[in-house]
């Protein structure tokens, strides 16, 4: 029998299953929401909730909003002919922290992935093509791993008939890392440095 309460190692169970998040780090996590105040404990549960019932996914790029379009999509002062298309929506906000990308996003919502059954249909690959037009550069910031590979190829052929320019991020980001690990000059290199693919 645990001499811990279960309410307690329910919530370091809950913090645990976040990615990164080790029993230990739960642990102290937990304990800070303890020691915190009734209000303030209520306040971290309202922004969760309000978090889970408010964001919705953008019906132009597929990146988290609370308004459709989503406010990059809307930005006039964006370049549309410029799509940078990655794995999910966390990757925009680590684009985007940078201030160096003045184009729009395309969230593919995972990547090709035959071994584990995810295919073409199953990833937002026939809503970048219907954005589209000729001129248009295509950047394929997909992680660099076999998944992310086999991704680019596969939209590189798709778009190779088209007058779509396609470039691939820079090397410079390491093999197997994805992209809200990497550090910003790194990024800007990444991005600056890209390479027709």
């Amino acid at each position: 029998m645990s001499s811990i309460p279960d309410t307690i190692e329910k919530l370091i169970e809950e913090f645990s299953r976040f990615p990164g998040i080790g029993r230990k780090t739960a642990q102290r996590m937990t304990f800070n929401v303890l020691k915190s105040s009734t209000e303030e404990a209520s306040t971290l549960a309202k922004a969760i909730i309000d978090m889970k019932s408010k964001i919705k996914f953008c019906n132009i790029c597929h990146g988290i909003t609370e308004e459709n379009p989503c406010l990059i999509c809307k930005d006039v002062k964006r370049d549309p002919s410029l799509i940078c298309v990655i794995e999910n929506p966390a990757d925009i906000y680590t684009l985007e922290k940078n201030r160096i990308f003045n184009g729009l996003y395309h969230v593919l919502g995972g990547l090709l992935s035959p071994l584990d059954g995810i295919g073409p249909e199953d990833i937002n690959i026939n809503t970048l093509i219907n954005r589209l037009k000729p001129g248009y550069e295509v950047i394929i910031a997909t992680n660099s791993s076999i998944e992310g590979e086999t991704t680019s190829l596969y939209i590189a052929k798709l778009l190779n008939e088209k007058s779509i320019n396609i470039t691939r991020l820079a090397t410079g980001i390491p093999m197997g890392t994805n992209l809200e690990y990497i550090d910003d000059a790194t990024i800007q290199r990444a991005i600056e440095g890209r390479t027709a693919i």
